[in-house]
């Protein structure tokens, strides 16, 4: 997500904190363990994430979903429908699924009807029997999808859930709003495939990850939308936008499909822009190696939205960030691209790490906006450097965040001066390979502070957690490599 624009909208909702849970969170089983004869429990109501424990759920990992929607109209409750192929990894006799979307219709579990039960956030499913460790299951849950739901955050994010447009809507799901949008395990470590079906009226246009596998026009003029987002995807990174889109074709770098979609008044407007995406993926590709998907393109919503978001493999840009300044547009364009390696592609274990994901896109957002006629990338180190014990005091440390501060300017600019930091510390050749080895040892999976730390320091050949620990987690901020002019100002208030 790109936050250099400032928010347009202040708070209008205060959501109520999360409690802390006992569950410790761990990454998800690569393969399910044998079933066996264990007495059956309830699976964990949340991952316990540092920063939203209830998010996520424990006791099984989610082998795809599949969702259907019958799209009425904007601003329109609609039917909807999620089916959820899963494997359990404990005995369990119910477990929980992460929902707050409208009215609940009905849940079964392998066909059979099975109770549920609404708590907060959480969906608690009780099964008819005992599901066995090991064994695989499937979940269907009918219900009111509600075009309308919105939550707010008193940072970068604003408004996040079902985004309205003037003829439909986009998703902005970024932190925990997929929730909202389908019952899921809706958490940054967790990721499954989904298979999108869309019901549109006649005349408007359905779009969502990956790649469209079907159309149909149906007997009463309304049209099926199939698509496949071809790889797992965190929840928070699902798009499914409706509209009067056209869908602008091209190639990229080594043949890579790249299929932007734009309100048809906004295809001219904003495709001197648009079309830089090809130049945009050639040089992340020099510094982070191949684009990890099978295509990309960029949404442009037609929305007052404030900020983009990194939606996998299509990128969600308000139509504003495409109708100003070459360089403020190249900036955001940058970022989100940026974020299909470090954030989608490499994903987070838990949201404490999210500087990882922002930090690295700020860093190479900067980078290249220096090189194609932006501020000078050092100068603006030089200046994260000045307010760093600032934002600490305000915001937390880089990899310390609380809830409310989450996305405030330290996990960007603030995270992306830790990686300047390294890469004076250990010279630009040796931070290029940390870099490539990072994106392609945590390809497809998520990766922890920790595990950047420890493949920095192998890839360097010296141990860096002396070195980093003190940028990410402590009160003060270290000396500057190479800098020794670089001053910290005061903290005030």
């Amino acid at each position: 997500m790109s936050t250099f624009r400032m928010p347009r909208r202040r708070a209008r909702l205060a959501l109520a904190s999360a409690i802390t849970v006992a569950a410790a969170l761990t990454g998800p089983a690569s393969q399910a363990a044998p079933a066996t004869s264990e007495a059956p429990s309830p699976g964990a109501a949340g991952l316990g994430d540092p920063i939203f424990p209830l998010d996520g759920n424990g006791g099984y990992e989610v082998g795809r979903y599949t969702l259907d929607f019958d799209w009425q109209a904007p601003r329109t409750p609609f039917e909807a429908s999620a089916t959820i192929r899963a494997t359990a990894t404990q005995a369990l006799s119910r477990f929980d699924l992460d929902f707050a979307g409208n009215t609940l219709h009905s849940v079964t579990v392998n066909g059979k009807s099975a109770t549920a039960v609404r708590d907060g956030d959480e969906l608690v499913i009780t099964p008819k029997a005992a599901l066995p460790r090991g064994k695989a299951f499937t979940v269907k849950v009918t219900y009111t999808a509600d075009p309308t739901r919105i939550r707010h955050r008193d940072d970068a994010i604003e408004d996040y859930g079902w985004i309205p447009t003037p003829d439909g809507t986009v998703l902005y799901p970024q932190p925990d709003g997929a929730k909202m949008i389908f019952p899921s395990n809706d958490h940054p470590s967790r990721r499954a495939p989904i298979t999108f079906h869309i019901t549109t009226p006649a005349g408007l246009s359905a779009v969502a990850n990956g790649k469209l596998t079907g159309r149909t026009e149906q007997a009463d003029g309304r049209v099926k939308w199939t698509y496949d987002s071809e790889q797992p995807l965190a929840t928070q990174l699902a798009q499914l936008a409706i509209g009067r889109f056209t869908f602008v074709d091209g190639t990229g770098p080594h043949g890579l499909p790249i299929r932007d979609v734009v309100p048809d008044d906004l295809v001219a407007p904003t495709e001197e822009y648009r079309r830089l995406t090809t130049d945009h993926i050639a040089w992340l590709e020099e510094r982070l190696g191949p684009y990890p998907f099978n295509r990309y393109g960029v949404l442009v919503g037609d929305t007052d939205l404030g900020v983009a978001l990194e939606t996998q493999s299509l990128s969600l840009v308000p139509k504003a960030d495409l109708l100003g300044t070459r360089v403020d547009a190249e900036r955001n364009l940058v970022h989100e691209l940026a974020h299909q390696w470090t954030g989608d592609s490499v994903g987070i274990k838990t949201w404490s790490d999210l500087w990882l994901s922002e930090g690295h896109a700020r860093f190479y957002e900067r980078q290249y906006s220096q090189e194609h006629g932006g501020d000078d990338f050092e100068a603006t180190m030089k200046t994260a450097y000045t307010s760093h014990d600032q934002w600490r005091h305000d915001y937390g440390a880089p990899a310390e965040p609380t809830e409310p501060n989450l996305f405030k300017r330290m996990r960007y600019d603030g995270s992306a001066l830790v990686l300047y930091a390294l890469r004076e510390k250990v010279g630009e050749e040796t931070f290029g390979k940390i870099e490539r080895a990072w994106v392609t040892t945590y390809e497809g999976r998520a990766g922890s502070t920790q595990d950047y730390i420890d493949l920095a320091s192998k890839v360097a050949g010296e141990d860096l957690d002396g070195f980093l620990h003190p940028w990410l987690y402590g009160a003060k901020t270290p000396p500057m490599p190479n800098h020794p002019d670089w001053v910290v100002a005061p903290v005030q208030g």
